[in-house]
């Protein structure tokens, strides 16, 4: 059992231990803040009662020093070189599971035994394909199109497709959508590529695994056979375990924000793309991309530091 699971007793409802005092030095008044205690991490000063009880409103952009929410999701310390998926290290993680596991794991809150693996891993394959419409979708792009703008249109074009999935306060819709998101993912970045080059676009195998399918779909070509890299494939399923959630980042604050107005699932996460696609989050990571194409080869990499 995970850390965070065997600490629910210890929820936020029972964690007031002490309180902070807010004084107005120009009137002297003072109010009692409570403070809330989490599983890990520091200890927070609950201010939803700031406004009715003092008139004032806080200021901290970028959430510097705010807890949007209570969480048993992730949990991360940059500083210290700490990141938890529902209380398991990611070192832990990524040594002893794949992507799947860990997807489950973030949706369920615990792994996944063999039998429910086997059931989630069919539940993620069988919905990988797009649906031929929405295929159709990319030719309405130019070919010079950034593939997260592709990748934004598709995927909020999802809740145009799949009507069965776009209650997020039903449950199931929710988990629905989640699977549906997660299988389809890699074919639509998959195809945003392929796009931009004028290839084909290749099907995903149901033999496959979900990152030997990523790399097929991003690399193989209709006249010749393609065997994935199983090194290749392990490492990118590992980047994907390292990415697959990262507490409170933009684009996750992004989906929850959207989600608040009762949104659809594929219009969210379509939005946190949007916030993704931007070169303070995501972008740093095409931006280092591009720099390793400018350096091109070894012997300049000097020359370029």
């Amino acid at each position: 059992m995970s850390q965070a699971n065997q600490q629910k007793t210890n929820d936020l409802a029972k964690s007031v231990r002490h309180s902070f005092t807010l004084t107005d030095n120009e009137t002297g008044e003072s109010w009692e803040l409570p403070t809330l205690h989490g599983t890990v991490g520091p200890k927070v000063i609950d201010i939803r009662k700031l406004y009715a009880q003092t008139g004032a409103f806080t200021y901290d952009p970028g959430f510097t020093s705010t807890a949007s929410c209570s969480s048993e999701i992730t949990y991360i310390d940059g500083e210290a070189g700490i990141l938890l998926h529902r209380g398991y290290a990611i070192a832990e993680l990524a040594k002893n599971t794949d992507f799947m596991d860990v997807c489950y794991l973030l949706l369920h809150g615990e792994l996944p035994s063999p039998e429910e693996k086997e059931q989630f891993d069919g539940d993620i394959t069988r919905h990988s394909m797009l649906h031929e419409q929405l295929v159709r979708f990319y030719s309405g792009f130019v070919r010079s199109a950034h593939p997260m703008a592709i990748m934004v249109g598709v995927v909020g074009a999802l809740s145009a497709f799949y009507h069965d999935s776009t209650d997020i306060n039903d449950p199931l819709q929710r988990m629905s959508a989640a699977h549906r998101l997660i299988s389809k993912m890699p074919t639509i970045g998959a195809y945003a590529f392929k796009y931009s080059l004028g290839q084909p676009f290749m099907q995903p195998l149901n033999n496959l695994s979900y990152s030997e399918n990523l790399l097929r779909l991003m690399f193989a070509v209709p006249t010749q056979d393609y065997d994935v890299n199983p090194v290749l494939a392990r490492a990118i399923d590992r980047i994907l375990i390292l990415h697959a959630d990262h507490e409170q980042n933009a684009s996750t604050s992004t989906v929850r924000l959207a989600g608040s107005s009762d949104a659809n699932p594929f219009a969210c996460v379509a939005a946190g793309i949007a916030s993704l696609w931007g070169p303070a989050h995501g972008g740093a990571n095409e931006a280092v991309l591009n720099m390793l194409t400018e350096i091109g080869t070894r012997d300049r990499i000097q020359k370029f530091v």
